[in-house]
């Protein structure tokens, strides 16, 4: 291919310019568009929409009744994507998510054939809600890492695109351990960003008790936002978006001084104490891109310092493995990162 064809095919900045525009106008219409049935929860929408624009997984924890399944169907409708939800049980299968080979028959030409037909199971929707995860044993919860990390899945000798975007929400019950399995760290580390979903102000929770159960609730359609081929842009312009050297520092220094072999050489005494694993280079490559997500989404032209600033806890508070020693002293990963 010669130089002027490169060009050509190489992004304009002025496209870039009215994308960032465009982004900027979505984030506002998205907020408007959650807001017609849930209350609150702005930094919880501003966070999944991060998730959203990165092309991320994103781990929603919170207790049950905090519209957690509203966001994510409500956000799905918005910009007019195919939901799909997984009630993870411990009974459930690997192609109860997947999908699995069926025998179909057919008649043709008055002789009856029999071929092998795939079934798509939930999976193949572009938003998916993997409701309460950790319900599930870890042999079904490994069906989603290839699908998570290589947006595909492989079912026999047969291997299946998902369709695009793919993006998986999933939920955890923080406070209930009888019945649920921990997430390995294999899995939790493929999710770009952990948010927490906290309980709404007393004024916002009037707002819910009264709009939750007027004869209307649910009844006005939620207004389109962003269409899926403007989402599918936004996510290419996302990897484009230039990073200030001060931020990219920075948030490798983060990503780093979570691990308790640097953490010695510097002396940083409760990081030693503390934590048992780090964050891996997966956990500053995140931060980068997340801190992308977060500028282009306020149309800003780069990331900068304050952008990894805004994203350090979610994106590596799932990716550090505390020591005993910290749960029994009552030590989170937020106070361990705010100090970091």
């Amino acid at each position: 291919m010669n130089d002027a064809a490169q060009k050509d095919d190489a992004p304009r900045v002025d496209d870039d310019e009215a994308l960032l525009e465009k982004a900027k106008a979505a984030h506002a219409d998205l907020h408007r568009a959650v807001a017609t049935r849930v209350v609150g929860q702005e930094r919880v929408v501003d966070l999944m929409l991060v998730a959203l624009l990165a092309r991320g997984h994103a781990l929603l924890v919170g207790v049950p009744g905090l519209a957690k399944t509203l966001l994510v169907a409500t956000l799905a409708q918005a910009m007019d994507l195919s939901f799909g939800r997984v009630q993870f049980t411990p009974d459930l299968l690997p192609a109860d998510i997947t999908g699995t080979d069926v025998l179909h028959e057919e008649e043709v030409d008055g002789a009856l054939h029999r071929r092998v037909r795939f079934l798509p199971g939930p999976i193949f929707h572009n938003l998916i809600l993997a409701d309460e995860i950790n319900r599930t044993p870890p042999k079904t919860q490994a069906a989603l890492l290839q699908a998570m990390q290589e947006r595909r899945v492989t079912v026999g000798t047969e291997t299946h695109d998902l369709p695009d975007p793919f993006q998986v929400f999933a939920t955890r019950n923080p406070i209930e351990q009888e019945g649920t399995y921990p997430l390995p760290e294999a899995q939790l580390d493929r999710f770009l960003l952990e948010i927490h979903v906290g309980y709404p102000s007393e004024n916002e929770e009037k707002q819910i008790a009264r709009k939750t159960t007027s004869a209307d609730f649910g009844k006005e359609a939620v207004p389109h936002a962003l269409s899926k081929t403007d989402l599918r842009a936004l996510q290419a312009l996302v990897p484009r978006v230039p990073i200030t050297d001060e931020a990219v520092a920075l948030a490798v220094s983060l990503a780093r001084k979570t691990r308790p072999e640097l953490a010695k050489e510097i002396g940083d005494t409760r990081v030693t104490k503390y934590v048992r694993f780090g964050a891996g280079p997966r956990g500053s490559q995140a931060l980068v891109l997340a801190a992308k997500a977060h500028a282009a989404l306020r149309g800003n032209a780069a990331a900068d310092v304050p952008d990894v600033r805004a994203l350090v806890i979610p994106v590596l508070r799932h990716r550090l493995v505390l020591s005993y020693r910290a749960e029994s002293e009552g030590i989170s990963e937020e106070e361990l990162l705010a100090e970091i």
